[in-house]
């Protein structure tokens, strides 16, 4: 690598097969002024519980922190569509210096009496830190006069990173679980955990599981309802998506209730097959037939999207991708998709992964590919060139670094509206990945031209001389 890089963040920079050893560090606060890519532990927080629908999500701090809020992450529900709506108790400079209780228990009495949800989260941002608002104390009380929960999330976001917000979105709903009846849960049962339900997915990956004869008692937390995890420690397993976001909850229920969990990932064909034989195996002692319904379901949905992907594939041989999102279990699984794509994966990093996340990364990926932790956009824009890749996997933050440097982007993050996952998912991205690389756009900016022509007169020398008569190269019209 020849780019500037920080010399602070030296070592969360690793390349495979380089002269360096494996060693990365991961999950330190972001190097100041580095303008990282990551966010802060309230917006870690309202990821985790934003999705959860028909619970009231009340941010207790200025109006600038309330701007996190559904158009940002596009859950979407099938019902109640309560979490759609921000709400702020909007802090002003004179409750700065006399506090915002009251202002707290007017907003929470007002929109519970008006919206009637089954829940209530009030949210901590930076100030409540600091100027030490009493939340747990005012929840309690509207709690005992409403008759519903409303639990504080303490999130300042000073506190550390994204990372700590899942934790403090996770003791926030743990509070909820084991409060409702579980008589009628099947002993075939699970929770799905850390699925958003972005474009629907969730409830692609609950009709899979259905056909194999499993029953989901809770999604935590993608079109999530407040009754269902108040009862979601009558399930038998927790399944678990996503490197971080809810694995605390998960250790958590398994330490009270003892449920245990595996983590999975629902995109490409290869993982998306695996998560279900896991769980089949799981419950192959108490129902011998399962793994003949899940092997059915598996093949049933690859014979349907092969054809296509062949199709797509022909095109995308020997392109190479970066890729740069929140989760690192995102990253294996776009890893192990780009190489069924014919794809190589020249960069790939993530905001929020851990030494185990990286050492998985560097073992699943070619010599030569950068691995990143916590990267920021001077850093992807220099490995984006160095690597002159076809296509940047990201977010809305990288979607104009990609543009602003002639490559084809595809947003695999909060934002995005179409179905990335299960096995039909697999073939929406095989085609949104086709449409972005192969778009003819390309032709026209100045770097890729430049380059493409660069690579083509090579080319020709390269062929010229490779013929022994280096003469001849000289000659005019050689090229």
């Amino acid at each position: 690598m020849t780019q500037p890089i920080f010399e602070d963040r030296k070592n969360q920079i690793h390349v495979k097969g380089g002269a360096e050893p494996f060693d990365m560090a991961c999950n330190r606060d972001s190097l100041a002024g580095a303008v990282s890519q990551r966010a802060c532990v309230f917006c870690g927080s309202r990821v985790v519980l934003y999705p959860i629908a028909d619970a009231l999500h009340l941010v207790h701090g200025p109006i600038g922190c309330a701007a996190y809020t559904w158009d940002i992450r596009g859950a979407v529900s099938s019902g109640p569509e309560l979490h759609r709506l921000s709400f702020s108790t909007d802090l002003r400079e004179n409750d700065v210096v006399f506090g915002g209780e009251q202002k707290l228990y007017r907003a929470l009495c007002e929109l519970i009496d008006r919206h009637e949800p089954k829940a209530a989260f009030v949210y901590s941002t930076c100030i409540v830190g600091i100027i030490g608002d009493d939340m747990e104390a005012v929840c309690r009380r509207v709690e005992k006069e409403k008759g519903v929960p409303v639990i504080p999330v303490q999130s300042e976001g000073f506190k550390g990173n994204k990372r700590e917000g899942y934790d403090a979105a996770c003791k926030a709903m743990i509070r909820l679980a084991g409060t409702a009846p579980i008589d009628d849960i099947s002993p075939l049962s699970i929770n799905l955990l850390g699925d958003f339900n972005l474009a629907g997915e969730i409830w692609v990956i609950r009709d899979y599981f259905e056909r194999m004869g499993v029953q989901t008692v809770a999604n935590v937390t993608g079109d999530g309802r407040v009754g269902d995890i108040r009862r979601s420690h009558g399930a038998a397993l927790n399944v678990v998506q996503c490197s971080g976001a809810t694995l605390p909850f998960a250790r958590m229920m398994e330490e009270e209730y003892g449920i245990p969990y595996i983590r999975v990932s629902y995109f490409g064909i290869e993982d998306m097959s695996e998560a279900l034989y896991d769980v089949a195996r799981f419950f192959a002692e108490k129902d011998p037939g399962i793994m003949e319904r899940t092997k059915k379901v598996v093949s049933e949905e690859i014979r349907a999207i092969m054809p296509r992907i062949k199709e797509l594939r022909k095109d995308l041989e020997g392109k190479k991708a970066a890729i740069y999102v929140g989760g690192a279990f995102k990253a294996f699984s776009l890893v192990k998709t780009f190489r069924h794509l014919g794809m190589q994966t020249a960069i790939v990093g993530s905001q929020t992964g851990t030494r185990e996340d990286y050492a998985e990364l560097e073992a699943i990926t070619d010599p030569g590919t950068i691995i990143v932790d916590d990267s920021n956009p001077l850093e992807l824009q220099a490995f984006i060139k160095e690597k002159d890749v076809d296509i940047f996997v990201g977010g809305v933050k990288e979607r104009p670094i990609a543009y602003k440097l002639g490559v084809g982007f595809c947003d695999h993050n909060h934002e995005r509206k179409e179905c990335l996952e299960g096995f039909v998912g697999m073939v929406n991205f095989a085609e949104e990945v086709h449409r972005t690389v192969m778009s003819p756009v390309w032709r026209f900016v100045p770097r890729r031209t430049a380059g493409k022509k660069a690579s083509l007169e090579s080319n020709n020398i390269d062929s010229a001389c490779s013929l022994g008569a280096p003469e001849e190269c000289m000659k005019e019209g050689a090229i």
